[in-house]
């Protein structure tokens, strides 16, 4: 991978997009902000920790889950706290390394948890459909060849989209949104044909959504056809708890995603909205997702109550 520079106008530091604050709510706004982060990584932080921990998490199912937390934390943390630092500074700038690596996690982000519902989705179908063979089904090599390859998919696909972004001569400084991404760094070219990275963006993008979609629509037909077929009415109901929390997160991924990519589609939406647009798709499923599995997951809410009492129990003797 070579990387060229036209030498006469391009530097290593660049200028980003501001996000347009007024003067007056720039202290509120950023302190919202930092509540919002600190609030998200120490709820993703608790999930990890707890299915971590907790022998009754020690499941095919939470293994992985695992890895949904896991790429939430990693996401804010490479938009939220810079986003604030400018807010606060009103420097907007970024060292062209540091840029590129903001837009490989991001671009890392969308693709893997994509991946990742999907997988989630086919272990709630094996043990809700194939409940007698969900442990011959889901064995440690099964689950560990899941997870390596939502991680890995996805890793491998945004390596080869940077790859095409990289072979692009750059000679211009300015990044048109308020992070990074892989569109922006192809936008610094000066020259180049970048009808192969057009072509690439949109095929993984329809690829990465043929599958995910592919896969939950499935994998939740097929359980819903398993709870209206079932006798047991207790079955039903505990199959649609356990499922609920993933529709729910995957339906709020997909809206504040179509949502940020269509709001660059329409000329009279302003340069804030569809810039809010862009920072919600990437921050608040990390803020929302460990509430809901606190809400929808009973043995996640089960594992934190036995911890508290734990606590309270060390603090009293």
């Amino acid at each position: 991978m070579e990387f060229q520079f036209s030498n006469d106008t391009f530097s290593w530091v660049l200028q980003i997009a501001k996000f347009d604050v007024s003067p007056d709510v720039v202290y509120p706004v950023f302190l919202t902000g930092a509540l919002i982060y600190l609030f998200s990584v120490l709820c993703n932080g608790i999930i990890l920790t707890l299915i971590v921990t907790q022998r009754s998490l020690h499941k095919p199912m939470y293994y992985i889950m695992f890895s949904l937390p896991l790429a939430d934390i990693l996401a804010i943390t490479t938009i939220l706290p810079r986003l604030l630092t400018d807010i606060l500074t009103q420097s907007n700038v970024v060292y062209y390394p540091t840029c590129v690596l903001q837009g490989f996690i991001v671009h890392l982000y969308a693709n893997c948890v994509n991946y990742i519902l999907a997988a989630m989705a086919f272990d709630r179908y094996i043990a809700i459909c194939k409940p007698l063979r969900y442990h011959a089904i889901m064995t440690p090599f099964t689950v560990g060849g899941i997870i390596a390859l939502a991680w890995g998919l996805g890793f491998v696909l945004v390596v080869v989209m940077f790859a095409l972004q990289a072979r692009l001569p750059k000679c211009k400084t300015f990044i048109v949104n308020v992070y990074c991404s892989n569109m922006t760094l192809v936008q610094l070219s000066c020259a180049g044909d970048i009808t192969v990275n057009n072509i690439y963006g949109l095929v993984l993008t329809g690829f990465t959504q043929a599958v995910s979609v592919g896969v939950q629509l499935f994998s939740y037909l097929q359980i819903l056809k398993t709870c209206l077929t079932h006798s047991q009415s207790d079955a039903k109901i505990k199959a649609v708890n356990t499922c609920s929390a993933q529709i729910i997160i995957f339906v709020l991924f997909e809206i504040f995603g179509t949502t940020a990519i269509l709001s660059y589609r329409f000329q009279n939406i302003s340069s804030n909205a569809q810039k809010l647009c862009g920072i919600l798709a990437l921050t608040f499923p990390p803020f929302a997702n460990p509430i809901i599995y606190g809400m929808k997951t009973k043995d996640i809410r089960n594992a934190f109550i036995v911890v508290l009492k734990k606590k309270q129990k060390v603090t009293f003797t």
